[in-house]
């Protein structure tokens, strides 16, 4: 069974660090299936082409999209569209008809169309289905999905089409689901639970440690992920509790560990220090040595970094209504918290502290009651692989 998938999240040579959550998920089914994927890279045109564009078609300009690489399994693409979704639906559509034609030309005998995210990847992926006569899939990741709708309501019917006439619905995480729901009505067809998978999914049980926090982001991004916040809370903690400490592990460029830096020394959070960056294969190893982690960024569509601390024996703190919420609700060891309320997050980071040992007791039992291998790799890749059959046999 061959499915093309569209993405514009999926690495390719225009854009090779790209988030692995698609990757992944295509790599943990390529057993089941032969993966085609389209990836899609948006470049802003020009003033002058982008005027002349329009000059000639007012309503749909055409402007252009060019193949950059066919490789195995993998056709990279790269399409004008200005920002700010001006023209989104005109110009998305001309890349369907592209990857349309494409797939006919190539050979190519799909069975199912996916579309990686509804507000973008959800155009094309229904119109190159309609065009095949072929079913199509829909993930929801959040963070775009949420800003994209709720910018663009004068598509709202678009979207609710193409919510609803999916065979089958991956969410990421449940808030996702929820606002979707909210937005364009609850969905009758099948709709699966996906958490990402990662490769750093390893259960192991917690211990007590030192009260050493610890937090995790590229330093590049410490204002999206709310460094501002823990620095703050850190000056609150560090005369309140003995030998605390915040670990900010990550790499960044000299300026952007100047400019962190400078953050902790003008507020005096001695406590706050720039731990450098730790491999992928050994970051559950230092989540387990941690006494909970925390980050309150200001918009996270999943978060893959919660589930690695939880499946490390790690309790963590993360942004309400954002990331993994929805997945862990009355569960003590997941922290909810408003990244704008100072003195929610100056409490979060008291209470994965204070209440270590109550908290890893609470997640010990969750880790050991089953309830935590959905969130590895084999039961992430059979939710998958068994939602894209049913949708392929339906």
């Amino acid at each position: 069974m061959t499915i093309v998938h569209i993405s514009t999240d999926f690495p390719d040579m225009v854009a090779p660090g790209k988030t692995r959550a698609i990757s992944n998920l295509l790599d943990l089914t390529a057993a089941r299936f032969d993966h085609e994927v389209y990836s899609l890279n948006r470049r802003s045109p020009s003033a002058g082409h982008l005027a002349a564009a329009v000059a000639r078609n007012p309503l749909r300009p055409r402007l252009p999209i060019s193949l950059i690489e066919r490789a195995e399994g993998l056709t990279t693409l790269l399409y004008h569209a200005p920002s700010k979704g001006l023209y989104l639906r005109a110009l998305l559509d001309r890349v369907a008809d592209w990857v349309a034609d494409d797939i006919v030309r190539a050979g190519l005998r799909p069975t199912l169309i996916q579309g990686h995210k509804l507000s973008m990847e959800g155009i094309v992926a229904q119109r190159v289905a309609a065009r095949l006569a072929l079913p199509y899939a829909l993930s929801i990741q959040g963070n775009s999905d949420r800003t994209i709708l709720s910018a663009r309501p004068d598509l709202t019917p678009l979207y609710r089409r193409i919510f609803h006439g999916a065979a089958v619905v991956f969410p990421f995480s449940p808030w996702a689901l929820d606002f979707v729901e909210g937005r364009l009505g609850a969905r009758s067809g099948p709709t699966i639970l996906l958490p990402c998978a990662t490769p750093a999914d390893r259960i192991t049980a917690p211990v007590l440690v030192e009260p050493r926090l610890m937090s995790a982001f590229h330093l590049a991004n410490h204002r999206l992920k709310n460094a501002g916040a823990l620095i703050a809370a850190s000056r609150a903690l560090q005369d309140e509790i003995p030998d605390y400490a915040l670990d900010i592990v990550g790499g960044g460029s000299e300026g952007d560990r100047e400019t962190l830096q400078s953050e902790i020394i003008a507020a005096g959070a001695r406590s706050a220090v720039l731990a450098g960056p730790v491999s992928h294969d050994a970051i559950q190893a230092r989540m387990n040595a941690s006494a909970g982690f925390v980050m309150i960024s200001k918009r996270e569509s999943f978060g893959l970094v919660f589930v690695e601390a939880l499946l490390a024996g790690c309790p963590v703190a993360f942004p309400k209504g954002w990331a993994i919420d929805g997945y862990f609700d009355d569960m003590p060891f997941a922290i909810p918290v408003i990244g704008g309320d100072g003195a929610a997050v100056v409490d979060a980071m008291r209470r994965l502290v204070r209440d270590q040992s109550a908290l890893k007791a609470a997640l010990s039992s969750w880790q050991q009651s089953g309830a935590a291998r959905a969130f590895q790799r084999p039961a992430i890749a059979a939710a998958f692989g068994d939602g894209l059959a049913a949708a392929i046999a339906a």
